[in-house]
């Protein structure tokens, strides 16, 4: 269930002074960043990338933007070097969300990509370090669970300062599906999913309802098994679909929402990738689960009832990518 209690204050100007941070300029950042500036509860959002002035020209393109959508936020955009030139423009930041990183393509895993945007992601999250150290860290960067951890370890800031976008992303998917299997707005289904960003995802449906009633009283559960299988595929249903590139529209969504949440200290109960330190008798491991946001990032890990097959589904999943986000520390 994604239970975003997100405040919309009558004067946008309470958070003013807040600053965002979008690492990498793809579809996705920029698609981030945009949904960021027109929320207008920040007084900047930096966009950043390597590409030679790409992140100027659509930060050129978006302030002229604001005009036509009504708000105030400006973006300000800046090319980097992998000597770290160019970060300084993200002091002071409070919230840094880090796309950096390749996209899958059609046949490729997430885990496909680890050597890869590791690399990447460590580059990012030292120059975070260096010029943010007191940000919270929201990371997309795929393998999601992995990159987590890494730039955690990369900044080694306090671990509920560094949090992954997955869970939120995955629930709307299921959201999105069951709504459509049953043809009713997407406002009256609550699902949940928990576990890794892959292929030990653990969609709950015991916490699936429609209008109230419990997902297994409106559909079999042969077809419950179905949406839950194409929730685990849909990005690579998108990746597929598109041919070059992978899903942003759904995913920036989900990463502002997180970074708004920060940035209000909302304590909005969203599903992320966070530290769990015994929660649900697992510890020591990044990890999809539903927690409480707000300024200094995971505020706590809400617990949350599963049946048996869904408990131990979560833990294989912490099993799944304990090894693997031990592996980042040497990247």
């Amino acid at each position: 269930m994604v239970r975003v209690t997100t405040c919309f204050p009558a004067d946008p100007g309470v958070f003013m002074g807040k600053k965002v941070t979008v690492v990498g300029a793809g579809f996705y950042g920029a698609t981030t960043a945009q949904r960021l500036a027109e929320y207008d509860v920040f007084e900047t959002v930096v966009l950043t990338d390597i590409i030679d002035g790409k992140p100027e020209g659509l930060a050129l393109d978006l302030n002229q933007s604001r005009p036509i959508e009504g708000f105030e936020t400006k973006i300000i955009g800046r090319t980097t070097g992998l000597d770290g030139s160019g970060y300084d423009v993200i002091e002071g930041s409070d919230v840094v969300v880090i796309t950096a990183g390749l996209p899958r393509k059609p046949g490729m895993s997430r885990m496909d990509l680890l050597e890869t945007n590791a690399k990447i992601v460590r580059g990012v999250a030292e120059n975070v370090a260096k010029y943010a150290p007191n940000a919270v860290v929201i990371v997309v960067s795929n393998p999601l669970d992995e990159m987590t951890a890494l730039a955690q370890l990369a900044t080694q800031f306090p671990k509920n300062r560094v949090m992954g976008q997955a869970g939120m992303l995955d629930t709307a998917r299921f959201t999105n599906f069951v709504a459509e299997e049953l043809k009713v707005p997407v406002a009256s289904v609550q699902t949940l999913t928990l576990g890794s960003h892959g292929d030990t995802m653990v969609p709950v449906p015991s916490r699936c309802t429609v209008d109230g009633k419990p997902l297994s009283e409106l559909l079999p559960a042969d077809r419950i098994d179905e949406l839950v299988v194409r929730t685990r595929n849909g990005g690579a249903e998108v990746v597929a679909l598109l041919k070059t590139g992978s899903a942003f529209y759904a995913p920036s969504a989900a990463a502002a929402r997180m970074a708004r949440a920060v940035a209000e200290d909302s304590g909005a109960v969203m599903p992320v990738c966070a530290w769990v330190d015994g929660e649900y008798g697992i510890a020591g491991v990044y990890l999809g689960v539903e927690a409480e946001i707000g300024a200094t990032g995971i505020r706590r890990v809400v617990e949350t009832a599963l049946t048996e097959t869904e408990l131990a589904g979560l833990k294989e999943a912490a099993e799944a990518v304990r090894a693997k986000q031990a592996d980042v520390a040497s990247m």
